[in-house]
């Protein structure tokens, strides 16, 4: 027999339907900038459903929102609903990080799943 837990996301904006407003800030199309928004978007889909918009800002072709924003590196991700804003630099590689950044609670479950030893 062995253990293995079942991650379900429970937030307090699910409970209530809001929409996560989402600002991703990049500066090109570069590799950083591709995969930034690649991982903000699985972890949307995947914690998010339904409920998310995500807005990318390139700072190349609009520089004056950086500093309006107050972004000072990319890609730099910004929650702006629900509100407090919250704000991630980085790639958002590390999914755990991206969660407690943003705020999603995740519930954790403990079952038993039957095997050999």
């Amino acid at each position: 027999m062995t253990d293995k837990e079942d991650v379900r996301p429970v937030d307090q904006a699910e409970e209530a339907g809001k929409l996560w407003r989402l600002r991703l800030y990049v500066a090109g199309q570069t590799p950083k900038s591709l995969e930034a928004f690649a991982n903000l978007k699985k972890v949307c889909e995947d914690y998010l459903t339904g409920r998310f918009e995500i807005e990318v800002i390139d700072l190349v072709e609009n520089p004056q929102l950086a500093r309006e924003d107050q972004i000072v590196a990319t890609p730099t991700l910004m929650r702006k609903l629900p509100e407090p804003i919250k704000k991630i630099i980085g790639t958002l590689a590390d999914t755990e990080k991206v969660l407690v950044g943003l705020n999603i609670v995740v519930k954790k479950t403990r079952i038993q799943e039957l095997g050999t030893p």
